[in-house]
């Protein structure tokens, strides 16, 4: 044997796995082997001693170290001439380590076809005399259950812990703010979106339906786009102040109609005007716009057992206004002298609705404010008292003042009772009604008529109240009733009836603005008012003229029937256009009268004080809505003629009569 076989045949026995707790002898014996591996020309088996253990402590290392191992196995086998085998194995080393797939004893046991022989396997360290049976690694404790650790550590605490509130609270307000956005922002959106006001009627401005909507806009919505701007003002007929125009109707576009829900502003009815006794029917199918006007068409037509048909319109509940000056250009119907026919432009407060008998029931023609005699049924207490209130009154009712019901919403009400309100410093009701002002109704009369001439146009102007002076005279002294041209106006000698007192002027009319007249023309009519007790009036307009005014102090207290002032109405008002006949009205000469006969009108406006514009039918101090929509029944069914009997509503307790 040469002298490097013996060095390696001493060196060999020390290659034998070694135990790893021996690190620091190993290692210096390792590199000694090493050295020595090299000299006899051989590869060396690890570069530095840490690299055993490296690959021994780092599974992902054993491969490669495997590698370098076998490769200096070879040449071990091939400096000693024996091949490497279980037997070269200490058998005390042996019998210390666990028999495993990747142990020598083992491997000498298998088969040529094994496992091993058909997968490079990694080796076990324990093959190497490697303990590692008290080795701690960092994730032993994911692996090696512990009741009494688990139950100290996860389970000893509690749920609420700053982080847990801190994910909870994310989820939550991510959660509050998914709602908030989908849900929240369109219910808060809705719930305070600003309430556009209706003007009183039933949508957006007053509208209803119809396409003219879209074509009114900003501050004039109730300005008709084809009201030439040189309309915009119009001097007050009353002390010549520049009013603004607030609403206008030109009737321009040709074909519209009235029925319900087909115009923003007028609504036709389809009833039987029987309040008034009139002989034809009512039809929405009578009024249409043609040639740039309105035209309501009478006609001798059978209708609902009438032998005649007529037309009513009227912006009720969509179009009021409180106080200014309403004019109308107006071609009346027919022939300036041939009677009979009725037509009319008028106003009425939005809480009695014209042919609908219930609303109207104690309510019309009332302009009242006071808690007396005025207020109740026929204008007398229980005990028949005052007297004059008994006496000379209509003569076709055996001298009776008033057959009036009673004011249904006097400030008299008891508390509690069925009222729209609003209510008096006091405690007491404000007095509500429905009083009425006209611009106009035609006639044919003999009041203007010359000796042996035929009979002359006139416009009958009044205003319209309750309760009742004494025999109906009115105070018409030289301050209250100014007459401005007496060869044309008159006062009316009509004063009053059992239903109504008149503050009325009579005037001649144009009497060529006849729709059946020879070259018809159009004229204009109006009345400007002022409501209420002080320095109130109404001032009316003939043929573009102002021609007779009634003043607030023609109607102050009258002590002879216990009776307190009547203020110039103060209610809302809406406008009435309509074409009738009625033997109430007057003579009808239906033998002179031709069919079909038609009124037109080119043109309604309606201004007002800049400093006191009021329109709509809802304002704060005279509200409608709420008590129009408690009793709606009452306001849309023409049938229901009396407000207890046919509507079947009480009567509001008042408190003179009644125990509140």
């Amino acid at each position: 044997m040469s002298t490097a076989a013996s060095e390696a045949a001493a060196i060999i026995p020390a290659l034998q796995p070694m135990d790893l707790r021996e690190e620091s002898t190993n290692s210096n014996y390792l590199a000694q082997a090493s050295s020595t591996f090299s000299k006899l020309g051989g590869t060396r088996l690890i570069n530095t001693p840490s690299l055993l253990t490296t690959t021994l402590l780092f599974p992902s290392l054993r491969l490669q170290a495997r590698s370098s191992m076998s490769a200096s196995y070879q040449d071990e086998e091939r400096l000693l001439g024996t091949p490497r085998s279980s037997s070269q194995l200490p058998r005390s080393r042996l019998s210390s380590l666990d028999d495993s797939p990747f142990s020598a004893s083992s491997s000498s046991r298998i088969s040529p076809n094994s496992v091993g022989d058909k997968f490079s396997l990694s080796p076990d360290p324990n093959a190497w005399g490697m303990d590692l049976s008290g080795y701690a690694e960092p994730d032993d404790n994911l692996h090696t259950p512990d009741p009494v650790r688990d139950k100290k550590y996860d389970r000893g605490g509690h749920i609420f812990t700053s982080r847990g509130l801190a994910n909870i609270g994310c989820l939550a307000l991510l959660a509050v703010s998914i709602v908030t956005l989908f849900a929240g922002f369109p219910i808060v959106t809705y719930l305070t979106k600003p309430v556009m006001s209706t003007k009183g009627g039933f949508n957006l401005g007053g509208v209803n339906a119809s396409g003219q909507i879209a074509q009114i806009t900003g501050d004039f919505g109730l300005i008709d786009p084809d009201t030439p701007p040189d309309a915009y003002t119009f001097k007050s007929v009353h002390n010549g102040q520049d009013l603004q125009l607030v609403f206008s109707d030109e009737f321009n576009r040709d074909g519209r109609t009235f029925y319900p829900g087909d115009d923003p502003y007028w609504e036709a009815v389809d009833l039987h005007y029987w309040g008034t006794n009139n002989l034809e029917w009512y039809d929405p199918a009578a009024l249409i716009t043609e040639n740039g006007s309105l035209k309501v068409t009478l006609s001798e037509k059978p209708s609902h057992d009438l032998k005649y048909e007529g037309g009513m319109m009227a912006t009720w509940n969509k179009f009021c206004f409180t106080g200014g000056l309403i004019v109308a250009s107006v071609m009346l119907p027919g022939k300036s002298n041939v009677a009979g026919l009725w037509p009319a432009v008028w106003t009425m407060g939005n809480l009695g609705r014209a042919g609908y008998g219930a609303t109207n029931d104690g309510m019309w023609p009332y302009t009242y404010d006071a808690c007396d005699a005025g207020t109740l049924p026929n204008q007398t207490f229980p005990n028949g008292e005052p007297h004059l209130a008994t006496v000379d009154g209509d003569a076709g009712y055996g001298g009776v003042l008033s057959y009036l019901p009673g004011q249904r919403l006097s400030r008299c009400t008891c508390p509690g009772e069925s009222h729209p309100g609003p209510m008096h410093k006091d405690g007491t009701y404000v007095g509500r009604s429905a009083p009425e002002i006209d611009m106009i109704e035609a006639q044919v009369g003999g009041n203007f008529q010359v000796p042996g001439g035929p009979l002359v146009g006139e416009v009958s102007q009044s205003g319209q109240w309750a309760p009742f002076n004494y025999n109906y005279r009115w105070f018409n002294s030289t301050e209250s009733l100014i007459i401005n041209d007496p060869t044309i106006t008159e006062l009316n000698p009509y004063m009053g009836g059992v239903y109504q007192q008149a503050t009325s002027c009579v005037s001649k009319t144009n009497q060529a603005c006849y729709s059946q007249m020879p070259n018809p023309c159009y004229a204009t009519y109006g009345f400007e008012y002022k409501p209420g007790f002080d320095n109130s009036y109404i001032t009316w307009l003939n043929d573009g003229k102002q021609v007779c005014t009634v003043m607030g102090s023609g109607m102050v207290a009258d002590e002879r029937v216990e009776i307190s002032a009547r203020p110039v109405p103060q209610e809302p008002m809406y406008i009435l256009i309509n074409l009738g006949m009625s033997y109430n009205f007057g003579a009808v000469d239906l033998a002179n009268m031709v069919f079909p006969v038609s009124m037109y009108v080119d043109w309604i406006r309606v201004y007002q004080d800049p400093n006191e514009v009021n329109i709509g039918c809802d304002p704060p101090n005279f509200p409608t809505k709420a008590y129009i929509d408690e009793y709606i029944e009452a306001y849309v069914n023409p049938n229901l003629t009396t407000w207890t009997d046919g509507f079947g509503q009480p009567k509001p307790k008042n408190r003179l009569v009644d125990q509140c």
